[in-house]
């Protein structure tokens, strides 16, 4: 197997440390964070049983336990043997799927989440999948216009509207 560095250049993409670091450094945060709120809550026991936060204490002990032993080690390790995290093709396929969810988290909140799922499902549909534009439109409409049936008739629980489907009185 032909080793890009092995000939002087430039690994394809980047190593694995990096995004490792980022990693442990944002679970010993959430740890840290559960550690703090389940403090706030309590840990010991009460007169019932242990307290709410009893419980979440020692998981976020162990969450950033493993978190700081993983950090530790990989600043140890500094910028020997790093090996490729990923071909640039490779994020480049992450990188087409994460920034249409992004987008869509962010649509429902100005378009809600119907005409939003809707975007979203066209898109995929078309640029990932390839499909004709009536199975894309029977798809997108059928799968929104289900889950309203399902959540907002069925079992009464209201989605995030926007201003399309407020004009629709929905």
């Amino acid at each position: 197997m032909n080793n890009p560095q092995d000939a002087g250049s430039q690994p394809a993409g980047p190593g694995t440390r990096l995004p490792e670091r980022i990693v442990a450094a944002g679970l010993l945060g959430l740890g840290a964070l559960v550690i703090t709120d389940s403090l706030r809550v309590g840990i010991g026991w009460a007169e019932d049983g242990p307290r709410s936060g009893y419980f979440p204490f020692y998981i976020g002990l162990l969450l950033a336990g493993s978190a700081a032993f993983i950090l530790l080690h990989s600043l140890l390790q500094g910028a020997r043997d790093d090996p490729e995290f990923a071909s640039r093709a490779q994020l480049a396929s992450v990188w087409s799927i994460a920034w249409p969810m992004a987008v869509y988290v962010g649509a429902i909140a100005l378009l809600g989440i119907y005409l939003s799922s809707f975007l979203l499902i066209a898109f995929f549909m078309r640029r990932h999948g390839a499909w004709k534009w009536p199975s894309v439109l029977a798809v997108a409409v059928g799968v929104p216009l289900f889950f309203y049936l399902v959540f907002e008739k069925w079992f009464v629980v209201l989605l995030p509207k926007g201003p399309i489907e407020r004009l629709f009185g929905l």
